[in-house]
């Protein structure tokens, strides 16, 4: 998992004539982070695992059965659907964009997953690259409203929030699709007990996936451009790196894990709900943001992601462990959105003087 926070310089323009050597050095010119910008980074991280280990032990001490194997099983299993879409929505929010679509998207691809798996009566692993697939269909789809028809990102990805919520009603006549005939589906959300917790296998998906998307956001060329185009995209542009093409793609990627992300809790739940995804794309964007990605691009983590993910599954668990009405946990949910964003305009402006 990636450790890299800030945006490398963007690409400057070779002296060189077009399309030599001088002009894709430029391309791939990456300037490390300095020191101050790692310790910051560091700095937030800590920060923010050091309130995931104050909320365990608060509501530990508020309610002993949080603390109970059975229930930390289930926050697990509840991060792994949060972390999914915070991992998608890192890419996107890094180049300074944003995707709303990730929950009633969610609610799609796992929809299309029970078409594949029950009404086609097709096999285990197509059904899940069919959820999968619908998912990077529904990112590409994003990405090109942004980066060809230049609708704004928020405005774009509202849209497809309200039709993916109207095709998953459509598609599955407005009821839950069952998996009860499709052996196996659901044994992706089981596990077997490790030191008396039951892991569920979703979280060894999660995490490998976690590692995946921070190999490719620090160490590949997509991420290079993710971090570039966040920073400053016209320059980007100016050093004839086609961003249209590289942000449709970058928000592909971030589709394809809303597409896993359907699929695994369709598993959990060994069902489709066509409704189930309404208010995931908040809880995903407050884990991005609290994990210390910056709302305006340019910057950002996967560990933070995690951290972040972790953080609301636990605090959305916590509260009803403790018997706080529904109402009252959406109300904790807003303020905790809130102060993320307050916090990432702290930051900006700090890094400004």
């Amino acid at each position: 998992m990636s450790t890299v926070n800030k945006a490398p310089e963007a690409p400057t323009r070779s002296p060189q004539s077009p399309g030599g050597p001088g002009r894709l050095r430029s391309a791939l010119a990456v300037t490390s982070p300095g020191l101050r910008v790692r310790f910051q980074t560091s700095l937030q991280q800590l920060m923010a695992f050091g309130s995931l280990i104050v909320l365990v032990i608060l509501f530990g001490i508020l309610n002993p059965r949080f603390l109970q194997p059975t229930n930390l099983s289930d926050i697990l299993l509840s991060t792994v659907v949060i972390g999914l879409l915070a991992l998608g929505a890192t890419f996107v929010i890094v180049t300074g964009g944003i995707d709303l679509s990730v929950g009633t998207g969610m609610s799609l691809c796992s929809v299309m997953t029970g078409v594949v798996l029950t009404n086609l009566g097709m096999p285990l692993i197509l059904g899940v690259l069919g959820g999968i697939l619908a998912g990077a269909l529904m990112g590409a789809v994003n990405g090109f409203f942004v980066s060809y028809l230049k609708i704004p990102p928020f405005i774009a990805t509202l849209a497809m929030m309200m039709v993916a919520q109207g095709l998953a009603l459509v598609i599955s006549g407005t009821k839950p699709i069952y998996f009860n005939d499709t052996p196996g589906f659901s044994s992706i959300a089981l596990g077997k007990p490790i030191a008396g917790l039951v892991i569920p296998n979703a979280v060894f998906i999660f995490f490998a996936a976690a590692v995946i998307a921070g190999i490719v956001l620090s160490r590949t060329l997509i991420g290079r451009y993710t971090f570039s185009i966040g920073s400053n995209e016209e320059a980007t542009a100016l050093s004839g790196i086609n961003v249209r093409k590289w942000k449709m793609l970058i928000y592909t990627l971030a589709g394809s894990f809303t597409g896993l992300a359907g699929v695994m809790i369709a598993a959990r739940l060994n069902s489709a709900q066509p409704g189930q995804g309404m208010g995931y794309e908040l809880q995903a964007i407050a884990a991005v943001v609290i994990g210390g990605t910056s709302l305006v691009g340019g910057k950002g983590s996967i560990i933070g992601t995690v951290i972040g993910a972790l953080i609301m599954s636990v605090m959305t668990n916590g509260l009803r462990v403790i018997s706080v009405p529904q109402e009252w946990q959406n109300v904790a949910i807003g303020v905790v959105i809130l102060i993320a964003v307050y916090l990432d305009m702290l930051r900006r402006k700090e890094n400004t003087t």
